[in-house]
């Protein structure tokens, strides 16, 4: 991150600026090449592909921050954040000038942190538990994005650690007539509560959320409108750092025949060989009822430091689907027509790199 003089943003901005306050501006591009195989063909087959990638070991983005201090140890702060794809310069969300953050609130050392606006959804907090830090084929792949989301009309808390553990809580309203939703907004109601504790011997992290369908308030895709609950922990020995988690997700009201139910979890080890390289090795699984199958993903992974603010990368992974699954290699909508075959599988392999500034 580079910090910006408040000479140089009031220059910029032709505007006034507190004495007291600060912004930072920073970002990430993450590009690479991609092999993949395993993309169904319009003559029933499968077909593979070469191609240049962004957002493979993680999403590219720029952004601000800012506060101003209030004195008390309080300060007003403002977050602003979009991804954009370094392949073509395009932003992820066609449209959308902020397409991660785009908060306002206040925040205080004894009492936390609390927001108003658009931030990535509470299920993403798996994230440090995850030893790929959910890169694309990663932890958001077979739960189909449901980790994913970043969700508007937000009101988030976030406390200040006391005696290791720490608060979480989000609530995202629908602003439809009906509480819920109803086809009047882009976003059903959703909602959602953390709570972790971390010692220098292990971290743990318990999560409970909903997402709710905006069309009709229900919880009616086990996918993308449902109820969450997730538990993962790290736990760290010396240059090695073991990770585990278990997420179960329900849609009561799915149409008949839809999955209803998925256990998802995963287990994986990171090795810090030294102070600039890693090795990192996980397992993902997957089981949905109603025939939808299962499937695991087996994934290694490392990134080498060129310096603080460059490393190099790569990542080679397959996923393995039971006879009636359909589940990618990369995160996709259950009718994506990228999906795999029933009972076959997918396998890639990308090497890049990212760039810090």
């Amino acid at each position: 991150m580079k910090k910006i003089t408040v000479a140089a943003v009031a220059a910029f901005c032709v505007s006034a600026v507190h004495a007291q306050s600060s912004i930072t501006m920073y970002g990430r591009l993450d590009t690479g090449i991609e092999y993949f195989t395993g993309i169904p063909s319009t003559t029933g087959g499968s077909k593979s592909r070469w191609s240049v990638e962004s957002n493979d070991w993680g999403v590219s983005y720029w952004g601000l921050m800012g506060s101003e201090d209030l004195g008390g140890g309080t300060q007003v702060t403002f977050h602003l954040d979009t991804v954009f794809n370094v392949a073509n310069g395009n932003t992820v969300q066609p449209g959308a000038m902020w397409t991660r953050f785009a908060t306002v609130g206040f925040t205080n050392l004894q009492y936390g942190s609390f927001y108003l606006g658009k931030s990535p959804f509470i299920s993403n907090e798996v994230w440090e538990y995850d030893p790929l830090q959910q890169t694309i084929w990663s932890s958001g792949s077979l739960v189909r994005a449901r980790s994913l989301p970043v969700s508007i009309n937000n009101i988030g808390y976030r406390s200040s650690k006391i005696g290791g553990f720490e608060f979480y809580g989000q609530y995202s309203l629908s602003n439809a007539t009906n509480w819920n939703g109803n086809g009047t907004t882009a976003q059903g109601r959703q909602a959602g509560v953390a709570l972790s504790y971390s010692s220098a011997l292990f971290q743990v992290k318990g999560i409970y959320d909903e997402i709710r369908d905006p069309a009709n308030g229900k919880f009616d895709d086990v996918f993308a409108h449902s109820r969450e609950y997730s538990i993962a922990t790290n736990v760290f020995l010396g240059p090695v750092k073991l990770s585990a988690a278990y997420q179960t997700s329900s849609a009561p009201e799915a149409v008949p025949g839809a999955p209803t139910f998925i256990q998802h979890g995963w287990a994986g080890a990171t090795w810090h060989i030294t102070p600039a390289a890693a090795l990192i090795a996980v397992a993902y699984h997957i089981n949905a009822n109603q025939g939808a199958g299962n499937a695991t993903i087996y994934t290694v992974g490392g990134s080498y430091s060129l310096s603080k603010r460059t490393l190099l990368d790569f990542q080679a992974a397959t996923v393995r689907n039971s006879s009636t699954g359909r589940f990618s290699l990369e995160p996709l909508p259950a009718n994506d027509p990228g999906n795999p075959l029933p009972g076959h599988s997918q396998s890639g392999v990308y090497a890049g790199i990212q760039h810090q500034f």
